[in-house]
């Protein structure tokens, strides 16, 4: 059976290369599952092209892994073996002469119309996170109420990915509340403008009180425990927020992401200023929101009306 030295290689990739936990942790699940292929058809070193072609059919037709799965299960696949080829020319990788392509379906982002954004921010009063243990503290839920709904606030005007929020620290936010340094993907910093008056205050009223509790090093958010909140915590309370107004598909951070890019770009804001805000390496990841926004392409048409210019 081959030694998938997995380890090795992702501790490599987040030394060298910078990559994110997330991806990290992704690049080790693709591994096991294909070490555990490879016990269990009793496949041993060197690998061949038959061997990556039948692991292609076995997450396509036994697995039924979706498109985007396979494909990156088989990237991460090509990108150890170039690795391991590079520390050892003796085991040359398998994927040298395979050509697989993987048909993934293009689908447009899913954004949050106005009208549920509007009764989202009305719901701030209703209850949003509850106790995980029992405590004497009954201010601690109408707390974590309010940071929830600061929180959604947040990720409406900046369209921060969620894990970007929920990992700030006190130190990460301009004394005024208006900035907010942000450590994204690919441990790529940059700087996130808090635009709205009234959300600034609010901000900063925040860190003032975590300011007063803490060191500036400590967590921003922290989760009923006293603890930093954490992006699954939060994504649980979006479900349930969800569930009390009945909204479906239910709320997601992503989907505020998704909202906010959206908006910005109804609203005139050019396609590079949203994809340094977003973070994003590749304008062609954002040019998405270019046609996501059908109403804004509407109210330009109807304001021009060129049938009736040419009428007159």
């Amino acid at each position: 059976m081959p030694r998938l030295d997995h380890r090795t290689f992702v501790n490599a990739c987040r030394d060298e290369r910078g990559v994110g936990h997330h991806t990290l942790r992704a690049y080790a699940q693709d591994l096991r599952t294909f070490a555990r292929f490879t016990a269990t058809h009793r496949l041993s070193d060197p690998l061949s092209k038959d061997d990556i072609l039948a692991y292609h059919r076995h997450l396509r037709d036994a697995l039924g892994a979706k498109p985007a799965t396979i494909e990156r299960r088989l990237v991460t696949l090509k990108s150890y073996f170039a690795w391991s080829e590079d520390r050892n020319s003796a085991l040359p990788s398998p994927f040298a002469d395979v050509r697989i392509s993987v048909r993934i379906p293009r689908r447009l982002p899913r954004p949050i119309d106005r009208d549920t954004l509007r009764a989202v921010l009305q719901a701030g009063d209703g209850p949003i996170a509850v106790r995980s243990k029992p405590s004497a503290d009954d201010t601690a839920p109408t707390s974590q109420n309010a940071v929830t709904v600061l929180i959604i606030k947040l990720l409406i005007v900046t369209g921060l990915r969620i894990s970007e929020l929920t990992n700030l620290k006190i130190r990460d936010v301009s004394p005024d509340g208006g900035q907010i340094l942000v450590n994204g993907k690919g441990s790529r910093e940059r700087i996130v403008f808090v635009p709205n008056r009234e959300l600034q205050e609010e901000f900063r009223r925040h860190c003032e009180v975590r300011c007063n509790e803490d060191s500036l090093a400590a967590p921003l958010f922290l989760n009923t425990e006293g603890r930093r909140l954490r992006s699954a915590t939060f994504r649980k309370r979006l479900r349930a927020l969800s569930r009390r107004l009945g909204i479906e598909p239910h709320l997601t951070p992503h989907r505020f992401r998704h909202s906010a890019a959206t908006l910005l770009i109804e609203e005139g804001i050019d396609i590079r200023m949203v994809q340094a805000l977003l973070g994003h390496a590749s304008l062609r990841t954002t040019e998405i929101y270019v046609r996501v926004s059908n109403s804004a392409l509407r109210r330009a048409l109807e304001r021009v009306d060129v049938l009736s210019e040419l009428r007159q």
